[in-house]
């Protein structure tokens, strides 16, 4: 006796992997996708032109200065040195500014005045004499200078071209003030680019239920599988169509990086580390992603033409973007209401807690943070099931047409 085939449907995740590879597989092997690749860049090479524009007035308007701290005549002498060279040499020496003049025998802590200065221009500090000159600054920056003043004292002396005093350098280590705000820094700059791909990439799943809307499609879907994993395939398929975009971009980026076509500034490390910190903005891209997606395609189910859809989300986008701007505001407040409001509430979580990843090294905080993230999509993903299923198919007993007015309208309808 052969045995008999199950005539049950699939389960809620088998079959939203079903629609996950039929929905991956349709929208990767289309033309509209290469094109959806090449969308971003155009502006990326604006962005690349104008960070460029910027950086050149950054650094003409808020120039570091060299500060010098001499005996008042070395100081005199050293000033006038760098006015006579200023017509040949001026673009490639550091600006001088005059923070102590000293009398004979008096002494000058440079890494002290240095911290208490830390709100003016002042990177770093000339100070001794001009035969044994001492720089005294971040270690970066005293190195890129010690070539400069050493040619400045030489030519303050009037050694000529040939005989350059040796420039002691001394390095200045970095306060925990200077730590948090390098850390912020990089919290700031990954919530930016998180926001930027999430709102860029999930406004893909709102055309293509809409799409599959209009052709009848997605009747049949729900007419053979549960709603709740269509919409959770739609879902999971979507975020590895973004994956794919996002990784050929990085690619990209990175070969335009190696190939110094573009230059990169060095972000101060986070505080899990750079490898776990990455590893933490997928996961955080993913799960925003999601929630952002989940509203998405309860939108979606209700909008019957595109034009229904810009008018829908115009609100959700709204949303987001003060969603963003909460993230931001609580990660400069750490510990506070405000951020653990942030981290609470689901759509400003991934942010939040993204943030609190470059200026905490606690790890078990993000687990707890992403198991309720989680069941967020999960509960988001059920209601605009039931949404779709109530106000757009219509699920549930026909009522009788003797029984149609205002009394059965305000009856709740039975599922």
């Amino acid at each position: 006796m052969r045995p008999r085939k199950s005539q049950g449907r699939l389960s809620t995740l088998a079959a939203a992997l079903v629609i996950a590879r039929r929905d991956f597989s349709a929208i990767l092997f289309s033309r509209s996708f290469f094109f959806f690749l090449l969308g971003p860049l155009f502006p990326v090479v604006v962005g690349v032109l104008a960070g460029g524009v910027g950086e050149r007035v950054q650094q003409s308007a808020d120039r570091p200065e060299l500060g010098v701290a001499m005996p008042a005549r070395d100081a005199e002498r050293l000033l006038t040195a760098r006015a006579r060279l200023e017509p040949t040499l001026g673009a490639n020496l550091p600006d001088l500014v005059m923070v102590k003049a000293l009398a004979p025998g008096e002494t000058f802590d440079a890494a002290a005045s240095l911290a208490e200065k830390r709100g003016l221009n002042v990177a770093a500090i000339l100070g001794g004499t001009l035969s044994e000159p001492v720089l005294t600054g971040p270690p970066e920056r005293i190195d890129r200078w010690r070539g400069p003043a050493s040619l400045l004292t030489a030519q303050a002396l009037g050694a000529g071209p040939r005989v350059y005093p040796e420039v002691r350098l001394a390095g200045t280590r970095t306060s925990t003030a200077d730590d948090r705000h390098g850390r912020l820094t990089t919290a700031q700059a990954a919530q930016t680019m998180l926001f930027l791909l999430t709102m860029l990439l999930a406004g893909m799943v709102l055309s293509n239920l809409v799409e599959e809307k209009a052709n009848k499609i997605i009747e049949v879907l729900a007419a053979a599988i549960p709603m709740d994993a269509v919409f959770l395939g739609k879902l999971f398929a979507m975020l590895a169509v973004s994956m794919v975009g996002i990784a050929v971009w990085g690619a990209t980026g990175g070969a335009l990086v190696l190939g110094g076509v573009v230059e990169v500034g060095n972000l101060p490390t986070p505080a899990v580390g750079w490898p776990l910190f990455l590893v933490l903005g997928v996961v955080y891209f993913a799960m925003g992603y999601l929630l952002l997606g989940a509203v998405f395609l309860a939108i979606g189910s209700m909008a019957t033409t595109v034009r229904e859809v810009q008018t829908l989300s115009m609100p959700v986008t709204m949303m987001q973007l003060m969603v963003f701007f909460l993230a931001s505001f609580a990660m400069t407040q750490p510990g506070s209401a405000v951020e653990l409001f942030a981290v609470v509430f689901p759509f400003s979580s991934p942010f939040a807690m993204l943030a609190r990843a470059a200026q905490d090294a606690t790890l078990w905080t993000h687990a707890a943070a992403l198991c309720w993230q989680a069941l967020c999509v999960i509960v988001f993903v059920r209601m605009g099931a039931r949404l779709f299923r109530t106000r757009v198919m219509k699920s549930g007993p026909a009522v009788p047409r003797k029984r149609r007015g205002l009394r059965a309208l305000l009856r709740p309808s039975r599922s």
